[in-house]
Parts: structure tokens; C-alpha cells; sequence
């Protein structure tokens, strides 16, 4: 990689506004403690994607499904995926991400918990790889995050120590590694890819030493900005922070921040750095997470209610004052 230019984006905070949540839940979906639905990617036609855990695999098997813009939702496993206790389709909170072209990418976790990543074209033909340097320990391996249009993928693996790098594989299937300045070089700190601008500009999460979490973006270049929400926690150790996952064609970039208190809230950046910080459904527990957002601003997620069960969200775009009652889906 070229050396890298830190810039340092200001943080703006501007005000709520108001927004239409739609929660959903996809069939079979458990409604116990750690069951539910988790919603983690949306694309420009407004399809969402996620992962689910049913009622009878309390943090066992994942299982992927695909929410239509007209809110049919199938359930599927991809193959090779394991069947055990924290195996599964996209397990561990990992997007699946697709296309214009139908395209799909992710992650699954195999028999012996190592992490692959995969491509599903659009005729339906998977093609698994794995970042050079990935670990084939238990919890290790490769986690594909993001494609663009022109079918690159980024994401991050894990080596054989537990840090974590970010990776580009081309078109073709070729894979090159990257680690941002800044990031932390221990046990699962260091650089997590997570999306593309049509430019290929990629966006993510760097972990530093002190296990804080941060954004930031790598154009082609090489040059770096980092940035926070401007209410995210600072506290050394605490893995409180900025976590940026989603990024649409706009440039503008969604996910959540842990404040100081460790409470989880949602953000949007636009292209200019500005951001504005909303709460998400069912702030009583301080548990969510937003995953991605359409290119006309429409952000998608989940929750976990007091009976610590997980529910998706749709955000619609920010317009006019705050509507309490519309924002949690009342």
C-alpha cells in the first residue's frame, strides 16, 4: 500500500429529524433470548438482507434471508455453511451484500468455526476464496463484507494471532491485503473493510491500541480519514467508538456509535463529514445496530428489545421535526 495521508474529519452534529421505522420479522424467527431477526444490508431497489436464529437454536445456526421491496421474505443456508453452535450463514453479525447485478456476497462458518468468504453470481454459481494470511484456527478466516458494481469485494480476515486486516479482491479473484494507520495490531484490534463508493473508495472500522473503535475511509490513492460520531465514548479498553458499515452511492455512510455510558445510537454522514445522530428502536436497552444505507437515505438495522430478542428496522430518509410515535414504530 502507499503511505497513507491521516486526515481527520470534523465531526458535525446536526439535528434529529423526523422518520417512518418499519420493523419486521422474518418467518421462523425465535422470539427468545438471543433469537429473532437481524437486518444488515438494503440495497438502491430497497431489498434487505440479514441473517435469522429460530427458536430452537438459541446462538446456534444462522440462517440468511432476503425481505423484498414488497416485504416477502425468504429464508435460506448457504452451502457449505456448518450446522453447530455458532455455525451457520452469516453468523457473527456479518452483511450480506448484492449488487446491481444480482451479485451476492458474505460469509459463512464452517464445521470447524473457520470463516470463508463467498461469492453467489447472478446465475446462482458460489465461488468461495479466502484472504491470503487468513487464520484456519477456530473463529479465524475471512469475512467478506462488501461488492461493487463492478464486482470487487472488501472485508476483513483474521491471522493466526487474532488481529484482524482489511482485503480487496478484484474481479478476477485476486486478493491484496491491507492494514489503515492507526489501527491496533493485538488480539481482534486492527482493520475491518466494510464498503465501497462508486469509486472505490473503501469505508470501515479500524480498531486501535487502545480498543477503541473509529471510521474511516482509503481512497485508491492510499490517503486515509478517520472520523467519529461526535457523541462516541472514549474510554481506553471500553470498545466504545464509531462503527461505520454502510456506505451508499452518495457517499453518505451509516452505522452506530457506543457512547460513554456504553448505550448503542444510530448515524448518518453525508459526503461533506456532516453527521447526524439519531437513537434507535427500543432505546430502553441501548442494544442495536445499523448495517446500511440506500442511496435515497433510507438506513436498515436492528434492535434487541427488553426480553433481549432482536427485530429489523427500516429508517426512512430524514425529513421535517423528530415524530417519537413514527420513529418507534408506533
Amino acid at each position: 500500500m502507499p503511505a497513507a495521508t491521516i486526515l481527520v474529519a470534523l465531526a458535525i452534529s446536526t439535528p434529529l429529524s423526523a422518520q417512518t421505522v418499519t420493523t419486521f420479522d422474518a418467518p421462523g424467527a425465535g422470539t427468545g433470548p438471543g433469537q429473532g431477526t437481524r437486518a444488515l444490508n438494503i440495497d438502491p431497489s430497497g431489498t434487505i438482507i440479514g441473517f435469522t436464529r429460530d427458536a430452537n437454536e438459541v446462538r446456534h445456526a444462522a440462517h440468511g434471508y432476503v425481505r423484498s421491496n414488497q416485504g416477502v421474505i425468504t429464508v435460506f443456508d448457504a452451502p457449505g455453511a456448518g450446522t453447530g453452535a455458532g455455525q451457520g450463514t452469516f453468523s457473527a453479525f456479518s452483511p450480506l451484500l448484492i449488487n446491481p447485478h444480482g451479485a451476492i456476497t458474505g460469509y459463512y462458518t464452517d464445521s470447524a468455526f473457520v470463516a470463508h468468504g463467498f461469492l453467489r453470481d447472478e446465475n446462482g454459481v458460489i465461488t468461495t476464496f479466502d484472504a491470503p494470511g487468513a487464520g484456519t484456527g477456530a473463529f479465524q478466516g475471512t469475512q467478506s463484507f462488501a461488492i461493487s458494481p463492478g464486482g470487487e469485494i472488501t472485508g476483513f480476515y483474521f491471522d493466526g494471532t487474532n488481529a484482524t486486516h482489511g482485503f480487496l479482491r478484484d474481479k478476477k479473484g485476486v486478493i491484496t491485503t491491507f492494514d489503515v494507520p492507526g489501527a491496533g495490531t493485538g488480539p481482534f484490534q486492527g482493520t475491518y473493510g466494510g464498503g465501497f463508493t462508486p469509486n472505490g473508495t473503501i469505508m470501515g472500522v479500524l480498531i486501535d491500541a487502545d480498543n477503541l473503535n473509529h471510521g474511516f475511509l482509503l481512497d485508491k490513492n492510499g490517503a486515509v480519514t478517520t472520523f467519529d460520531a461526535p457523541d462516541a465514548g472514549n474510554v481506553p479498553g471500553s470498545l466504545q467508538g464509531t462503527l461505520p458499515w454502510g456506505i451508499n452511492t452518495n457517499g453518505a455512510i451509516t452505522g452506530w456509535y457506543v457512547d460513554a455510558t456504553n448505550v448503542n445510537h444510530g448515524f448518518v454522514r453525508d459526503k461533506h463529514g456532516a453527521i447526524v445522530e439519531f437513537d434507535l428502536p427500543g432505546a430502553a436497552t441501548g442494544l442495536g445496530q445499523v448495517w446500511s444505507i440506500a442511496p435515497n437515505g433510507a438506513v436498515t438495522g436492528f434492535y434487541v428489545d427488553p426480553n433481549n430478542v432482536a427485530h429489523g428496522f427500516v429508517r426512512e430518509a430524514d425529513r421535517g421535526a423528530l415524530d417519537l410515535a413514527k420513529f418507534n414504530g408506533q
